[in-house]
């Protein structure tokens, strides 16, 4: 599915209509609805960023398992700008849990998983990760002092010390529950990205 929004193209995979009618029958449609939620509004936080900088991104490709900003103006921007976009990702997912857990606490509002769920994708994004913001915000430091060559090297270092010990808590999450392999699922793409060199932003 393809159209247009203000000059951008939005490219929507009908995976991810299968995927929903296969959570809606296997009773796990309010989690699966939260985390997309989550993580529109995490890709939204980017891309308002993109258009307050003057620098809207020329294609959004939203497929089952990630969704990909086309930011062309990417190396044309200061590194202060590419960190303030990076970071409007995660800082939407922080505004969102403050919202929506205030709701629940206050009025009662059952928005308590919406609220978990902005939360963990917030804090997900933030570790030093290269294919994450987090590593891309690190990166981006590093790389006003050091070689982009040796930023990436350290990057590289910090993702394989930071999976291993996630892939293990994947492992015993899916034992414990017989179910639940999210995480194992999440740091196997992540393991793939670092193998295929993915660096891609937001």
């Amino acid at each position: 599915m393809k159209f247009n929004i203000l000059n951008t193209e939005i490219r929507v995979s009908y995976l991810i209509v299968c995927a929903a009618a296969l959570s809606l029958t296997a009773n796990l449609f309010k989690g699966f609805v939260c985390c997309v939620f989550a993580v529109i509004i995490h890709e939204s936080g980017h891309i308002l960023a993109m258009y307050c900088m003057k620098s809207p991104p020329q294609k959004i490709t939203v497929s089952l398992f990630q969704i990909s900003i086309d930011d062309a103006g990417r190396n044309e921007r200061s590194t202060r700008r590419n960190m303030i976009i990076i970071f409007f990702g995660p800082f939407a997912n922080f505004i969102c849990f403050i919202i929506f857990y205030l709701l629940y606490l206050v009025y009662g509002v059952p928005t308590e998983m919406t609220a978990a769920a902005n939360l963990s994708v917030g804090l997900f994004n933030m570790l030093p990760v290269l294919s994450l913001d987090g590593g891309q915000m690190l990166f981006l430091t590093l790389n006003c002092f050091l070689s982009a060559k040796k930023s990436e090297t350290v990057v590289n270092i910090l993702t394989f010390i930071i999976i291993f010990p996630l892939a293990a808590a994947g492992f015993i999450i899916l034992f414990q529950s017989k179910y639940n392999f999210s995480l194992l699922f999440v740091c196997v793409y992540l393991i793939f990205c670092l193998v295929c060199k993915d660096s891609r932003c937001y």
